[in-house]
């Protein structure tokens, strides 16, 4: 799979021969890969008082209530003005704790203009128990101008707990009735089709989150999009198999640039570019994937476990404190056999690309690299995750 080019990757390289300003092309891409890596996404999360508005932002951003950085909690109203909560690793992505609804000091047909609502991209409106007409009418004011929103019962555990002490407990039939309950209580207060998402704040990967997750993504553009899947907390293999297809998304782009800079008539640049370009994608891999000693220490203490025993099955690749200059320049000395040889490809199927040579080797070095590192670290994740979640072992008395 790191070996074949596609058919747009190989039409893309000879676009960019084609073209003969090799400085403008490597610029161009640049910008738009930096632009991507920009793209800004502000969630604002809203409902009434003590509905755990701060407690699901603290979920999304995988930190405990009392980790710095995290929204402060309580049950009393702690939110007075729309507080912004940048996410630990992609600072673009801000989380927005907006006062409770329905207080004395907020009133819903003047929300929206105090919360300067033009500044989200698109609001979750939670509540922990009824949705009443504080929220619908919200909601109505959202969509007349032109943003979306999404309800979220949280606290769903709670339910399940007190169904649990009846005989005949269903959980399945429990949470169907939680939803079928919310949705007739929003109709009735004026809301024609409404969605529903059921999510517990601690146990976030359980009830509704892929599907609420899913349902934002579809809803996205291509760039915030990217953006959400990569700023989602790893809590499930499948939130790491999203992560992993996003970023090899973008892996031919990155190699393209290396190819625009590998061919310009510069000596020693081509190596020098390829090594820092290498450094700063495996270092982002391995951060979106929790593959740090940050992440791998805030989930030891979320799990109860040592941070040594969720390392120790990191057997692929480094951490990414670890991925250095020296790290790649290592790597590259190892792999160079593999790269020639795609890159006789190439040459067989882009007719003239022989005189470039430089550019060609750049391309598919970079692009064998980064897919050979992107599918260990996805491995290394999926294993830290199955540790994680593994029932601690019983200690003897």
């Amino acid at each position: 799979m790191a070996g074949r080019l596609s058919r747009r990757e190989i039409e893309e390289l000879k676009a960019i021969f084609e073209r003969g300003n090799l400085t403008a092309a490597a610029a161009e891409l640049q910008e738009k890969l930096e632009s991507l890596k920009s793209t800004p996404l502000d969630i604002a999360i809203t409902g009434e008082t003590g509905a755990g508005k701060s407690s699901f932002i603290n979920a999304i951003l995988g930190l405990h209530d009392d980790d710095e950085g995290a929204a402060k909690t309580g049950v009393t109203q702690t939110t007075m003005e729309p507080m912004a909560y940048p996410h630990p690793r992609l600072p673009n992505v801000k989380l927005w704790d907006l006062p409770g609804i329905g207080t004395e000091s907020f009133q819903a047909d003047k929300y929206l203009n105090q919360v300067k609502f033009n500044n989200y991209d698109f609001f979750i409106i939670i509540s922990a128990t009824r949705f009443t007409s504080h929220q619908t009418t919200l909601a109505r004011e959202i969509h007349k101008m032109g943003k979306r929103f999404y309800y979220v019962r949280s606290k769903v555990v709670y339910d399940l707990n007190a169904e649990k002490r009846k005989k005949n407990f269903n959980e399945a039939r429990t949470l169907q009735e939680i939803k079928e309950d919310c949705i007739k209580n929003l109709r009735k207060a004026g809301e024609a089709s409404p969605r529903v998402f059921l999510l517990c704040n601690w146990e976030l990967a359980n009830y509704d989150f892929q599907l609420l997750q899913e349902t934002l993504e579809n809803e996205l553009d291509d760039q915030k999009r990217h953006v959400f899947i990569l700023a989602l907390p790893n809590i499930s293999a499948k939130i790491l198999e999203k992560k992993k297809a996003e970023l090899q998304k973008h892996i031919s782009e990155v190699a393209l640039l290396s190819c625009a800079i590998g061919a310009l008539p510069v000596p020693g640049l081509s190596l020098v570019c390829d090594v820092a370009i290498l450094v700063v994608h495996m270092k982002s891999y391995c951060e979106a994937f929790g593959l740090d000693d940050e992440s791998l220490s805030r989930l030891a203490e979320q799990v109860d476990k040592p941070v040594a025993e969720l390392k120790s099955v990191i057997k692929k690749g480094p951490l990414a404190s670890a991925i250095t200059k020296e790290f790649v320049l290592t790597v590259l000395s190892r792999s160079l056999c593999g790269a020639l040889m795609v890159l006789e490809f190439i040459l067989n199927f882009v007719p003239g690309l022989g005189s470039l040579a430089g550019g060609g080797i750049s391309f598919v070095t970079t692009r064998y690299m980064l897919q050979s590192f992107l599918d260990e670290a996805a491995e290394d994740a999926q294993k830290v995750l199955t540790k994680a979640l593994e029932p601690k072992a019983e200690e003897s008395i």
